[in-house]
C-alpha cells in the first residue's frame, strides 16, 4: 500500500509545480482548457474567458490560467502529432470556429473509433462548406489540421452549385460521388429547411404579436373613443338641465338647444305655448339675443327672466 505521506507530498509537488509550467491547450470560445500534471488532470478558465485558439497558458491559481502567448504553427503540428488522424468533410458551422463534420469513410470511422456519426470539429481557420479536411481527434474532440490537399475539390463545388440550385439530395448526382457525400449534402439541405421553418415561425409569432397588438390598440382606441362619447353625452344632459332649469324657474319651457360655439341658440315655449328662438350666453346664461326687440337691452336680462319679459312685454 502506498505512503499516504509519501502521497500527499508528492501532490503538494505537483502543485507548486504547476504554478510554475507553461503547457500548451487548444481553447474553445467561451471554453476550458486542460493539462496533466504528475498524471493528475487540471482543468481551467482562460484569462482572458474569450480567448479562442491555440494558446500558451500558464496557471494564475487551481482555477484560471493565463494567456501567455499564442502557439507557433510548429508547436501545434507538434500537438497535433500526438493523436490519430481523421478525414471529415466539413458540413455547415455551428458556432465561431466550431463545425460539424462528416467522415469521409464512414467504414474507416466505425472500424477506428466504434461510431458512425456527425462529430464537431474545433478550430476550423480555414476551409468551406463541403470541403474535405483532415482533424485530429484526441479522445473527446476533433480539432482541426488542415484541408486535406490528397482530395479532390471537384466534388464540392459540385455539392456547392447543386446546392446554389437548390437541388434535393435524391436528385445528387455527379461522378466520383460517394453515400458519404449525400449524407452531408442531406445533413446540409435539413439544416437550410429547419433555419427556413424557424423563420417561418418567428415571423408567424412576429405577426400573431402585431396582429394581437393591433387588436389591442383598436381596443384601446374604441374604449377612448366610448369614455369620449360618455364625457360628450353627460356634458351636453348638464347643459340641457342647466337651461331647462332657467326657464322652468321663469315659467318656460326648452324645446331644442344647439351648440353655437360661444353660446347656446334655445327653442323654447312661454306658458301659453308661444314659441321662441334666443341666443345665451353659455357662462352665465345672460341674454345675447331675445328674439323680441328689447330696444337693445337684451344684455340686462338672463334666461330666466327673459320668459316673464317675453310675457309681459305687452303690459310695457
Amino acid at each position: 500500500m502506498a505512503d499516504i505521506r509519501n502521497l500527499i507530498n508528492e501532490l503538494a509537488a505537483a502543485e507548486n509545480q504547476l504554478q510554475s509550467t507553461e503547457f500548451l491547450a487548444p481553447c474553445v470560445g467561451g471554453g476550458k482548457v486542460r493539462t496533466s500534471v504528475a498524471k493528475m488532470i487540471y482543468t481551467f478558465v482562460p484569462k482572458p474567458k474569450n480567448f479562442e485558439g491555440w494558446g500558451i497558458f500558464q496557471p494564475v491559481n487551481e482555477k484560471v490560467a493565463k494567456v501567455v502567448d499564442e502557439a507557433s504553427l510548429p508547436q501545434i503540428v507538434g500537438y497535433l502529432n500526438l493523436f490519430p488522424q481523421l478525414r471529415l468533410r466539413l458540413v455547415y458551422p455551428l458556432q465561431g470556429q466550431t463545425w460539424l463534420g462528416y467522415p469521409v469513410n464512414e467504414s474507416d470511422m466505425q472500424q477506428r473509433f466504434g461510431v458512425v456519426k456527425p462529430v464537431p470539429v474545433y478550430l476550423v481557420t480555414e476551409g468551406a462548406q463541403f470541403e474535405p479536411i483532415i482533424a485530429r481527434f484526441d479522445g473527446q474532440a476533433c480539432w482541426f489540421e488542415e484541408i486535406d490537399r490528397r482530395a479532390s475539390p471537384q466534388p464540392a463545388e459540385q455539392m456547392r452549385e447543386l446546392l446554389r440550385q437548390e437541388n434535393f439530395a435524391e436528385n445528387l448526382r455527379f461522378v466520383g460521388m460517394t453515400p458519404e457525400m449525400l449524407t452531408v449534402y442531406d445533413l446540409v439541405l435539413r439544416r437550410r429547411y429547419a433555419e427556413i421553418r424557424s423563420q417561418h415561425r418567428s415571423q408567424a409569432r412576429g405577426e400573431a404579436v402585431e396582429m394581437e397588438a393591433s387588436e389591442n390598440l383598436g381596443k384601446r382606441q374604441k374604449k377612448r373613443q366610448k369614455k369620449r362619447k360618455g364625457e360628450k353625452y353627460r356634458e351636453r344632459q348638464n347643459e340641457e338641465n342647466k337651461i331647462r332649469k332657467a326657464l322652468r324657474q321663469g315659467g318656460g319651457e326648452l324645446d331644442i338647444y344647439r351648440d353655437r360655439g360661444d353660446y347656446w341658440q334655445i327653442e323654447w315655449l312661454t306658458a301659453n305655448g308661444e314659441r321662441h328662438v334666443s341666443a345665451i350666453a353659455k357662462n352665465d346664461l345672460t341674454v345675447i339675443s331675445s328674439g323680441i326687440c328689447l330696444s337693445g337691452r337684451d344684455r340686462d336680462f338672463d334666461l330666466q327672466s327673459l320668459v316673464g319679459v317675453i310675457e309681459k312685454r305687452y303690459e310695457w
